[in-house]
């Protein structure tokens, strides 16, 4: 008698608890179907040109506020060990909570360079550490000793 009651009492406890989240998983499946679409997007404006010598140039515009646009060519063509890709652009969109995301870029032998409005940044560095940073600065190298222990 005990065990079915014990039963009982957690079946209803998971009954009641599942049917708590349903308004919120039915909200949750109106929010996606607002969100996503399966209606057609239409290219407004779509250029692309690409040269003989590794330069390149392209650009879309989507009906929908979305575009972009990239330019590169090879840096040191024709110069082993040296040559690079690079490539600057921008593209703009708009978030699903209204703001407008454009970010611009540059990528090179020095990797990925974004900047946007959007992306974090780093706190300022505290005055009491920025003045020792400068002061370090400012010091001459210092050349280490050689090692006077040897490893036998």
């Amino acid at each position: 008698m005990k065990c079915t009651f014990l039963l009982v009492v957690m079946v209803g406890a998971v009954a009641a608890d599942i049917s708590s989240l349903q308004p919120y998983l039915y909200q949750q499946q109106i929010h996606q179907q607002q969100q996503y679409t399966t209606e057609p997007i239409p290219i407004i404006q779509q250029d692309q040109i690409i040269n003989p010598d590794g330069s390149y140039k392209w650009n879309y515009e989507t009906g929908n506020g979305i575009s972009a646009e990239e330019a590169g060519y090879v840096k040191n063509l024709g110069i082993p060990d040296q040559e690079a890709q690079t490539a600057q652009g921008q593209y703009k969109y708009t978030a699903p909570d209204g703001q407008i995301i454009q970010l611009q870029y540059i990528a090179d032998e020095n990797g990925f360079q974004p900047q946007g409005a959007h992306l974090p940044t780093p706190p300022p560095i505290p005055a009491d550490i920025q003045k020792a940073l400068d002061h370090l600065a400012t010091l001459p190298p210092q050349v280490p000793e050689p090692n006077q222990y040897r490893l036998v």
